[in-house]
Order: C-alpha cells, then sequence, then structure tokens
C-alpha cells in the first residue's frame, strides 16, 4: 500500500498511551489533594450551606460574640411580581464563580449579597466584635462602634464587612452606589454601629443596649452611611438570583429612614426546636400556636 509507515503509526500510539497515562497520574494527585472542580464544589456547599447554631440571648440585647444573622425585614408588595423581592432576606457572603477556581476556599476581597434563605447556614451568619475592648458577652450599646466578622462556614479565615467611599474605581456592580464588601484585614472600614429605628428617640437611647430580634439601622461609621438592601438591584451568583447590598441612606420625607436600611440581628431560638426567633411560631390564645391553627 502507496504511503503506509507502521512506524510512524506505532510512534502516534505510544505517545498518545504516554499522554493518557500523565493525564491518569494529574487526576489522582488533584483527586488526593482535593483540588478536583467536583471536589471544590462539594466542599463549599458542605461549609457555606452547613446549619449554624445562633447565639441564644438570655437578657433580649445583642452581646459582643453573639452569633447573629442580620434579617432584612419584609414588606408589602405593590403587585404580585414583586413578592420575592419584598420578602424577607439575610445579609450573607456571595460567592463569585471565580473563586471556585481559586487554590484558597476563600479570598479577600469578598462579595456581599442579599439573599431569601433566612434560615442560619455558614454563609449568612455573622459574630458580633468587640473593636473598643469590649469583653465577649457584654451588651452592645446603641452608638458603639462594633465588627462583622464571618468564616463563611470555613474554620478559617475570618472576613470582616466593610465599606468604603464610592469612587470612579470602586463602587457596587449595578446600582453603582457605596460598596459593601469583606475584607480580611480589620480597620476603621470595618467598624460599624447600631442606631434606634426612630430618628427623634435617637439620642435618647444612644448608650443603652441593643435589643435582639427588634428593627433598627445599621450605620457604617467612616462614611455614616446606613447599610442596605435597594432590593430593585439583583444579579447572578453561584447560587442563583440574589440582590444587591450598599452603603446608602434612603430618607423620606420626615427625614426618617425608609424600610430599605430597616434591619433585624436575629439571635436563637431558646425553645427546644432551635432555629432563630423571626421563625418562632407566635403563641395563640390557649397555647396552641399559629402552626397549627393553619394546619
Amino acid at each position: 500500500m502507496s504511503g503506509y509507515r507502521p512506524g510512524v503509526l506505532m510512534g502516534n500510539w505510544k505517545e498518545d498511551a504516554c499522554l493518557e497515562e500523565e493525564r491518569l497520574r494529574d487526576f489522582i494527585q488533584k483527586r488526593d489533594r482535593g483540588e478536583l472542580l467536583s471536589q471544590k464544589i462539594n466542599r463549599f456547599n458542605d461549609n457555606l450551606l452547613k446549619k449554624v447554631k445562633l447565639s441564644v440571648s438570655t437578657d433580649g440585647f445583642v452581646c459582643f460574640g453573639d452569633t447573629v444573622m442580620l434579617l432584612s425585614p419584609s414588606k408589602e408588595p405593590s403587585t404580585r411580581h414583586e413578592v420575592e423581592m419584598c420578602g424577607e432576606m439575610t445579609l450573607a457572603l456571595n460567592l463569585e464563580e471565580v473563586s471556585i477556581y481559586s487554590p484558597v476556599s476563600l479570598h479577600a476581597p469578598c462579595a456581599v449579597s442579599a439573599i431569601t434563605t433566612t434560615g442560619a447556614v455558614g454563609r449568612n451568619t455573622f459574630c458580633i466584635l468587640s473593636v473598643d475592648g469590649a469583653p465577649v458577652g457584654e451588651p452592645v450599646k446603641f452608638g458603639q462602634k462594633f465588627g462583622l466578622g464571618t468564616t463563611g462556614g470555613f474554620s478559617a479565615p475570618m472576613f470582616y464587612l466593610a465599606s468604603d467611599h464610592r469612587t470612579l474605581m470602586r463602587s457596587a456592580k449595578k446600582s453603582h452606589l457605596q460598596q459593601v464588601f469583606l475584607t480580611d484585614e480589620p480597620s476603621y472600614l470595618t467598624c460599624w454601629q447600631a442606631n434606634f429605628l426612630d430618628p427623634q428617640m435617637r439620642l435618647e437611647y444612644e448608650g443603652l443596649p441593643v435589643p435582639a430580634n427588634c428593627k433598627l439601622i445599621i450605620t457604617h461609621c467612616h462614611t455614616n452611611r446606613g447599610l442596605a438592601v435597594p432590593r430593585n438591584v439583583w444579579g447572578r451568583s453561584f447560587f442563583g438570583r440574589e440582590y444587591e447590598v450598599v452603603c446608602h441612606t434612603y430618607l423620606d420625607s420626615h427625614r426618617a429612614e425608609e424600610d430599605k436600611n430597616y434591619w433585624v440581628i436575629v439571635t436563637g431560638n431558646p425553645g427546644a426546636g432551635g432555629g432563630a426567633m423571626h421563625n418562632r411560631p407566635e403563641p395563640q390564645p390557649g397555647g396552641t400556636e399559629r402552626n397549627e391553627l393553619m394546619r
């Protein structure tokens, strides 16, 4: 047969076999090191979505060292299309797709978003941190600086909720308002304070303990802007549709913050069922819980 060269065919077969053997060795090494994409995705899911036990408030106040959720309370939708965006949302670590291919679990800076998941999991639970030497277990006061830290469900490192003034190079992706993000370095950019909901009573409440599971305003100390969920701005993340979180104070005609700035610091339910206080069934007359009446 004209042009038939068996030596060339044999050489190509050996080369292909060597490449396959090298790929197999590389696969086995990555698998043993836990570097396969499927392993990374499973590891993210196992940590970011694992259930977390919230701290139980014995005195009704938020204390340093508490593990809590930051919940944006629901509001009445004006149309049926707004039902999802008007429901309860929690502040959460936003896993961007690029993080899946990173050799480390999480890296700073890390994005945050508001999610419709209101159960306590790794990605939406935060620890109340002292920044002025206040001991663990001491109640946080209105007007007092504190930090908000999270590990996203991983053992380490700790990331701190932060913000900074808007610039041409640094702003929220969709709304272009002041950006909120997570960083691995605590600083003046990671300091926050709680303010009483009613601005006319704010001075009277300054210095008093912050109650858990009640609506309040969370303000960024460095820029004096309120943590907010605009709710009309959303994007796609690794977990689906999530809503943008910004630092911006929305004021109504009475110079009071709008519900976009409302937050609830959620603690654990001391009852036998556990969970979070905002999911606790309301007691009914005669000792029957609301959930039982609705069955």
